[in-house]
């Protein structure tokens, strides 16, 4: 059975001033897949996302979630549908523990029965493999441990579609494996969009990879599609692939 179309952008285009940062971008995003958009500094990868979450205005072009036409919707009339995303910057609260930080996001989709608020904190920071830290303050945190947290936040609220933006930056070798492990336990439950640029995870996790070039889609296909795609060799000769 093909997959259901979860999110999908028609002639998605960001002018600033004379500038076009994104220009006629159609994309489908299939829903239980986990999709990875890639493509060098200045791409237009950032642009794009914020106009898919609502945090940057469109010029022009349409985003539909689930058949509904979206664009018009503010950031967190987004969040309330489902879309949830998450930074290149940690955006934990650091002054609380990292079991109150996930009970505030969880409790946008849980009861509010205290029961069923905690098991859901304690079943998400399992997932994630910081249960063992609910009772630390997350400012005291390692910088890796900070983004399992809002990688944990991020799951707390049961998505429609999970945005990660960079979500290996600045983490350790052994972080990065740990991750690669989560986003697989993952897949086929949670659709994910991830922003990275870290190679070796995205053809270790991503069932589908979109790539920007110039403001423009350039290519979309399987991780050996791309890899064998001559457009996206040319595009990046003698350039880094990055996020």
């Amino acid at each position: 059975m093909a997959a259901v179309t979860l999110l999908e952008t028609k002639g998605l285009t960001k002018t600033y001033g004379g500038l076009q940062a994104n220009t006629d971008i159609d994309f489908i995003l299939k829903k239980g897949l986990v999709t990875a958009l890639i493509g060098p500094n200045g791409a237009g990868k950032s642009t794009f996302v914020g106009m898919l979450s609502g945090r940057t205005a469109a010029t022009s072009g349409r985003v539909i979630f689930e058949g509904r036409d979206i664009s018009q919707l503010p950031a967190h009339k987004r969040i309330q549908l489902g879309l949830a995303y998450t930074f290149q910057i940690t955006s934990i609260f650091t002054g609380l523990t990292v079991h109150e930080n996930v009970a505030l996001a969880a409790a946008r989709t849980v009861s509010a029965d205290g029961n069923t608020l905690n098991a859901k904190v304690h079943q998400t920071l399992n997932q994630v493999g910081i249960a063992d830290r609910a009772d630390q303050t997350a400012g005291d945190l390692s910088y890796g441990h900070q983004r399992l947290l809002e990688i944990a936040m991020g799951l707390a609220q049961e998505p429609r579609l999970f945005i990660l933006d960079e979500p290996t930056q600045g983490l350790a070798e052994t972080e990065i494996n740990d991750f690669i492990a989560l986003i697989r336990s993952l897949a086929g439950r949670t659709t994910i969009l991830l922003i990275e640029h870290n190679m070796k995870v995205v053809m270790a996790t991503a069932d589908h990879i979109a790539v920007l070039d110039q403001g423009m889609m350039l290519a979309e296909g399987t991780p050996a599609e791309i890899s064998a795609n001559a457009s996206v060799q040319a595009a990046y000769l003698g350039k880094t692939v990055d996020a």
